[in-house]
């Protein structure tokens, strides 16, 4: 999943920069304030000699901090693992992966630790050291406790889609949705390798495998993928290989909590157009801990990448901490109903390897006559990575694939998405494919418009009118200066070096 949640942050820059990640806007403030030190600093005034030392020193330092900050954030947004260089244990105390976690090792078993994390974007040594049936803290809102669900509920099949996953993650989160799922209602366990050159996913993987299925044949089912297949044609393989009435998706890197599954098949029993997400937690990368995470319903913004949302004022005024919330979009896992899944056309498998499928699949849900709903009482807590698995140019693929949803879906809209990604609508120069059978899908299914999804589901949504131009003020005398959004509270605009993020 490739969701952000609204964080406080001391760097004030970091607050004004609304349409802006953390990590990129961190990244921001050190190219502002290296272009400020090495630019800016050289027009002040005279100022006595002992001052101009101290401030030296202290930019000095800041640039030094930054420098080492841009290098962390870099490998965030390459959303690849970095390369282990070869250099003395000892110098490898400095990861994020050791600021919560990791201070008692050894240098050698911090090298392992750390080789482990930059693999897999967790930590993976301290997984393979974690009970497989580990406990977990009870997040459910209290009212959940005392809820009552039918006998009669149609029974899931459970998905799991990996790529190089550590062996004790998959595991972990088979062995907490057999142990959280009422053994009634689960029905099978499916895994799709969509082509992992980890060998410790084979043979020992297929060993698990075999012992479960000793006890119980055909429980858990593995679907090997001959090429890297990308996350969302993953996903609809193991649609297909499911045989129960309901289909769960997720990601091979969650944990299940207590009661999760009869929230959701009731809901599902009840309406078969309803496509359900479970509230989620966040299972920390460096230490494996969870945290709690405020209710929240699913959306996106116009660059299709997909953001938790308060609830709506509709699900406040119920004062009602138990009551299903109304989600304009998906962040990537759901349950779904199996035939309805078909009938509403699956996920879009013209996309590519990762990102924008789940605010594809929300929107055409609400057009087509379905609905979307966030459960209180259903929790799974989940890996946020440092970094994907899947490619080194993540960015690229969402921006190929969310202009394949402006094109099908978004009618005049569709300009909002071009303007956000800040490329020209005719002849952008990026090949999103044939969209013809997604387009007479639409037609097909009478869907509806989409400022009537903007009006009825997702009014929060900003929209823009009477645009004439988009893209970068860039100043004619000195070339690496550009319009940006100032520092202060009204966002006067203010000349700044040139960077082509949200601001400029």
């Amino acid at each position: 999943m490739v969701c952000t949640r609204k964080t406080k942050t001391l760097v004030s820059t970091c607050v004004i920069l609304s349409g802006m990640t953390n990590i990129v806007c961190l990244l921001y403030v050190g190219w502002v304030t290296n272009y400020i030190a090495s630019v800016y600093v050289k027009v002040q005034e005279p100022i006595s000699e002992k001052k101009l030392e101290e401030d030296k020193g202290d930019t000095l330092r800041i640039i030094e901090r930054l420098d080492h900050l841009e290098n962390v954030i870099k490998q965030h947004i390459q959303e690849a693992p970095p390369k282990l260089e070869e250099s003395p244990a000892e110098a490898f105390t400095d990861s994020s992966l050791f600021a919560h976690w990791g201070q008692e090792l050894s240098p050698e078993h911090r090298r392992i630790a750390l080789k482990q994390f930059q693999y897999y974007g967790y930590n993976a040594y301290l997984s393979d050291r974690l009970p497989l049936d580990r406990a977990l803290p009870d997040l459910r809102p209290s009212g959940c406790r005392n809820l009552t669900f039918p006998e009669s509920l149609p029974e899931v099949s459970i998905v799991f889609i990996f790529v190089n996953e550590a062996l004790s993650v998959i595991l972990r989160s088979i062995h907490s949705a057999i142990n959280r799922t009422p053994a009634h209602l689960l029905k099978e366990i499916i895994l799709v390798d969509d082509n992992s050159n980890n060998e410790e996913l084979k043979e020992k993987l297929q060993k698990y495998v075999d012992e479960v299925n000793a006890h119980k044949p055909g429980f858990i089912k593995v679907v090997r993928h001959s090429k890297q297949e990308g996350l969302i044609r993953s996903r609809v393989s193991g649609w297909r290989a499911a045989t129960a009435p309901v289909v769960a998706l997720f990601d091979a890197h969650v944990e299940f909590n207590v009661g999760w599954a009869e929230p959701v098949l009731t809901r599902i029993k009840e309406n078969r157009k309803r496509v359900i997400s479970p509230s989620f937690d966040n299972i920390k990368y460096d230490n494996f801990e969870i945290e709690e995470y405020p209710l929240s319903a699913q959306g996106f913004d116009w660059e299709l990448w997909c953001r938790y949302l308060n609830p709506p004022k509709s699900w406040w005024k119920l004062e009602n901490t138990t009551a299903p919330i109304r989600s304009p979009a998906l962040i990537g896992c759901f349950i779904v109903d199996r035939e309805y899944f078909q009938e509403i056309g699956l996920l879009d498998e013209g996309m590519e390897v990762y990102g924008g499928e789940n605010v594809e699949l929300g929107i055409r849900v609400w057009q087509c006559g379905g609905s979307v709903e966030v459960l209180p009482c259903s929790r799974i807590a989940h890996i946020e990575r440092a970094h994907k698995p899947y490619t080194e140019d993540l960015t690229a693929h969402v921006r190929r694939n969310a202009l394949r949803v402006a094109e099908v879906w978004m009618d005049e809209f569709k300009s909002h998405v071009y303007m956000a990604w800040n490329i020209p609508q005719e002849d952008s120069g990026i090949d999103i494919g044939d969209i013809s059978e997604r387009k007479a899908l639409r037609k097909k299914l009478q869907c509806k418009t989409f400022r009537w999804y903007l009006v009825s589901v997702y009014p929060e949504m900003r929209m823009y009118s009477d645009t004439i131009a988009y893209g970068v003020l860039q100043n004619s005398l000195k070339s690496d200066l550009c319009l940006d959004q100032g520092p202060d509270t009204e966002n006067i605009p203010i000349m700044y070096i040139c960077h082509g993020m949200t601001p400029q």
